[in-house]
């Protein structure tokens, strides 16, 4: 098969979706790399260690998308590649359509065969390509937000931790999956006071067993999240569902609860956001304020810290790919039901459910 790696062009994103490594496993399995000039150098591989591994360069970004037959990327793309696809070319990234209908309509159009990393899904439910990033991004979630609480970007002027003689910063953490719990190891190593809200007393049930007293476990429900935010420093919106849109859990009205200088942070931003006020932000304008209390809702945190996301990404990622490419995507597809759950379109049509529900597009069950 002939495989092409893009340059990723998402503001301040330089992960890439295929290390050396995992193009000699392609070519080692007897397939056609090319790797899109410079495409790895964000993230610490040069063009000389991918042409080692028995790839080839591709200086011109048009020509290499007309050659491939699968092309391998990290984010979504953006508007200016729409037009590159054509029929029958399998995509394989991580998509959200859900958030973003234009994507999904092109995706549609050009017929792609898109396979999103996100909705790839294990018989027990967890999501094996979105867990690494979101344990990334549940990390970092504390460790920005720590940042933007400094008085000099707007915030606070908490030190989460505190000092003896001095109350911690409190945190409150809506969503205990793998952001949440992630978001949680970080704020109790910084030593702030964490509450984490969820719906499942199954999985509140695990968390206080794995945290036992530094952690406070709520039920999330409105009543709860209200007391929460009005009392918290930190807020992080740690919510996912599968392929389809984030819920809305803080409204535009609740900000006035909160403390002035409040930092909220919203992981969910790629699935809409579970704040009513979030919009994408990027690596270079990563904040903005509402009614006094700071946002920070960037669409791709863990391109920040390239080289760890790189590698965890495709650890994850390259097992699934050399499927496709060695058995072809609808025999992959067939004899891996994980692999199934990441058809999102083929043959002019959306593929999961949940996507062609929220964009309210056709769907063909495959």
């Amino acid at each position: 098969m002939k495989i092409a790696v893009a340059k990723e062009i998402k503001k301040h994103e330089y992960r890439v979706g295929v290390t050396p490594s995992n193009a000699a496993a392609y070519v080692a399995a007897g397939h056609e790399v090319r790797v899109e000039k410079n495409a790895g150098v964000g993230a610490g591989f040069s063009d000389e260690d991918y042409l080692n591994a028995g790839a080839l360069i591709a200086e011109n970004k048009v020509a290499l998308f007309e050659w491939a037959e699968m092309l391998i990327k990290v984010k979504e793309p953006l508007p200016e590649e729409y037009d590159l696809f054509h029929e029958g070319q399998i995509l394989y990234t991580y998509l959200h359509l859900a958030a973003d209908k234009p994507l999904a309509e092109a995706l549609m159009q050009k017929k792609v065969i898109s396979i999103a990393y996100e909705t790839i899904q294990n018989e027990d439910g967890s999501l094996p390509c979105l867990i690494p990033m979101s344990e990334i991004a549940g990390r970092l979630s504390i460790q920005e937000g720590a940042k933007y609480l400094e008085k000099a970007f707007g915030g606070r002027g908490v030190l989460l931790g505190g000092v003896p003689g001095v109350k911690r910063g409190k945190v409150s953490i809506l969503g205990g999956g793998i952001v949440g719990l992630n978001a949680a190891k970080m704020a109790i190593g910084l030593g702030a006071d964490v509450t984490i809200l969820d719906i499942s007393q199954k999985r509140l049930a695990y968390l206080d067993d794995i945290f036992g007293s530094k952690v406070q476990t709520l039920y999330s429900n409105e009543a709860n999240i209200k007391e929460c935010i009005a009392e918290s420093d930190l807020v992080v919106g740690a919510v996912l569902l599968p392929g389809a849109k984030a819920p809305k859990l803080l409204k535009r009205d609740m900000l006035k609860q909160m403390k002035q200088g409040a930092v909220i942070v919203d992981v969910a931003v790629d699935q809409g956001g579970c704040f009513e006020t979030t919009r994408a932000t990027s690596h270079c304008e990563p904040i903005y304020e509402v009614d006094g209390v700071v946002h920070y809702c960037v669409a791709n945190m863990p391109g920040a810290v390239s080289l760890t996301s790189t590698i965890a990404l495709t650890s994850q990622t390259l097992a699934y790919g050399l499927e496709i490419a060695n058995k072809g995507w609808q025999k992959a597809l067939e004899d891996n039901r994980s692999l199934s759950f990441g058809l999102n379109t083929y043959d002019g049509f959306i593929t999961c459910k949940p996507v062609a529900d929220d964009l309210q597009l056709d769907f063909k069950k495959m």
